[in-house]
């Protein structure tokens, strides 16, 4: 699984390790802006996109309202993962799959369902 986070303060990765996330079988990066996102996006191809709202230059729900409008091939998955809840729903209202505050995220059944 291809997992492509914009997140601009926290480190995903280790978040979702130390909240015991298994990433045996997934290869991770992130992006700690949102510059050239629709062109990240379109490199890395992610099965999992997640997005942190308040995140310079762009934010993530203008990102999400980007790739949804453009050519791009949509992840299978994209979680909204800010710190405001506010911020995911509106997110989820604009089309992401998941909302949920960012430090909560290795609790979602989509890091033990992978394999």
């Amino acid at each position: 699984m291809r997992v492509l986070a914009f997140e601009d303060s926290v480190d995903i990765e280790a978040l979702l390790i130390s909240g015991g996330a298994d990433l045996s079988d997934v290869i991770f990066k992130q992006y700690w802006d949102s510059e050239n996102h629709l062109e990240r996006i379109s490199e890395f191809v992610p099965d999992v996109l997640m997005l942190d709202h308040y995140m310079p230059p762009t934010k993530g729900l203008d990102v999400l309202k980007n790739l949804l409008k453009s050519s791009l091939q949509k992840p299978q998955t994209i979680i909204a993962m800010s710190s405001a809840s506010m911020a995911n729903n509106a997110m989820v209202a604009a089309g992401a799959d998941i909302g949920i505050v960012k430090f909560e995220i290795a609790t979602l059944k989509l890091w033990a369902t992978h394999s």
